[in-house]
């Protein structure tokens, strides 16, 4: 696993949407963005294709793909983010050179919802660390974590841990078109993190992160963009849903484990969620039916995807995850 070289004052960040872009009317929140990580001391470099260009995509996927792979290969760029995520960044998969990638300095390309679909292959194939984090539009909240931009911007070896939340976004969305410059979430008590497992006792457990949006990288199990057995040792695998019901998310789950995504797990942790529960099944319920018989500890209620405020979760590091009485937290060493 590679690490890419931690981000200093100067360097540049990259702008780009591989998946949806951003309609004129939120351009507003787009601007913002850009204006926090300047007031970081970055540069920053838009892309060509960041409108909305009257579908779901930015832009054709060549055209998307091309512009990712410029960026990726760009000497002068040191970390990518998007806007946002979308549905389809799962069509720019075969348009990337991962042979170039395997053999190019790694730089960080952060996102989480869709842009999980890239950032899981760019781990797994290439070989690079990745950051499951906010996405651009995200950027300007101030969060319980740490920003993706200090993680980014940490020395090889350092050590992060970061406990539960005890807050959690209570589901009031702000109307970026009137409010762009908003920077503080609707917040509520948060759930916790709490065991769906029948272990009992103190978990300590550690293995290699790995994972992401359960609706998109599912589609990515049992392919070679997907193999998770690329991975040396025990696996902490983390996954959130973001939007489908119940059964779906049953579904996409078994099909994971079926493909061999969880042969390595040490543990499984599962980020809050309010995507729907389904007639006669709950979201925890479709997750012990689909895992449960792996017999590892599944840990959900985790400040992880779609529910804010999230963890900084690096692919490829070497992670440690405690929970007892008193202590609720993750530690990476990146």
């Amino acid at each position: 696993m590679r690490f890419p070289p931690p981000l200093r004052a100067g360097d540049r960040i990259g702008i780009t949407a591989p998946s949806s872009g951003v309609p004129d009317a939120l351009r507003g929140r787009l601007d913002f963005a850009v204006e926090t990580i300047e007031r970081r001391g970055f540069e920053v470099e838009l892309g060509e294709h960041l409108g909305e260009n009257g579908s779901h995509v930015s832009a054709p996927v060549e055209q998307r793909a091309a512009e990712l792979m410029r960026m990726l290969l760009d000497p002068a760029i040191a970390a990518i983010v998007p806007p946002w995520g979308g549905e389809t960044a799962i069509d720019l998969i075969p348009h990337l050179d991962f042979n170039a990638l395997r053999s190019h300095e790694p730089k960080w390309v952060v996102g989480f919802s869709d842009i999980s679909t890239l950032l899981l292959p760019l781990t797994l194939v290439g070989g690079w660390a990745t950051l499951h984090g906010d996405n651009l539009m995200d950027t300007p909240f101030e969060s319980l974590f740490p920003s993706w931009m200090d993680v980014a911007a940490s020395a090889r070896g350092t050590v992060l841990r970061q406990a539960a939340s005890r807050v959690q976004h209570s589901g009031g969305w702000d109307d970026w078109s009137e409010h762009p410059r908003v920077t503080e979430w609707q917040l509520a008590p948060a759930e916790g993190w709490r065991r769906l497992d029948p272990g009992t006792g103190d978990l300590d457990v550690e293995g290699t992160l790995i994972g992401g949006c359960i609706e998109t990288i599912s589609r990515l199990a049992g392919t070679r963009f997907g193999n998770t057995s690329t991975l040396d040792g025990p696996h902490l695998v983390y996954l959130e849903a973001a939007e489908e019901n119940a059964f779906s998310i049953c579904r996409a789950l078994h099909g994971m484990r079926l493909a061999g995504f969880f042969d390595r797990a040490s543990a499984i942790m599962i980020g809050r969620t309010s995507a729907p529960d389904s007639p006669g099944l709950t979201q925890d319920e479709a997750v012990l039916d689909a895992l449960a018989m792996l017999g590892v500890p599944i840990v959900a209620g985790t400040d992880i995807g779609h529910v804010p405020p999230q963890l900084k979760l690096v692919n490829g590091a070497t992670a440690r995850l405690r929970m007892n009485e008193d202590e609720r937290w993750l530690e990476q060493t990146l």
